[in-house]
């Protein structure tokens, strides 16, 4: 489980973007809003790719079931 909330929440962006939509993307939208500058958006996202919870611009099995649980943790 990650421990930073934004990851988690870039982790949810990615799995919740459209199908056209790129992974840079949805970090220069949580950039816009503050949640990191685009260095650190990065660095997630290359994280993310580390801890095999995504392969080019797709989640694994592994990530699609981090970000459901993610998803369920914030509707609580």
């Amino acid at each position: 489980m990650m421990e930073e909330i934004e990851d988690r929440v870039l982790l949810l962006g990615i799995f919740k973007k459209e199908a056209d939509e790129k992974c840079i993307e949805v970090v220069h939208k949580l950039e816009a809003t503050r949640l990191f500058s685009l260095k650190e958006g990065k660095k997630r996202l290359k994280n993310l790719r580390k801890l095999g919870f995504l392969e080019g611009e797709v989640l694994t099995l592994t990530g699609v079931e981090e970000a459901k649980k993610v998803e369920a943790e914030f509707r609580l």
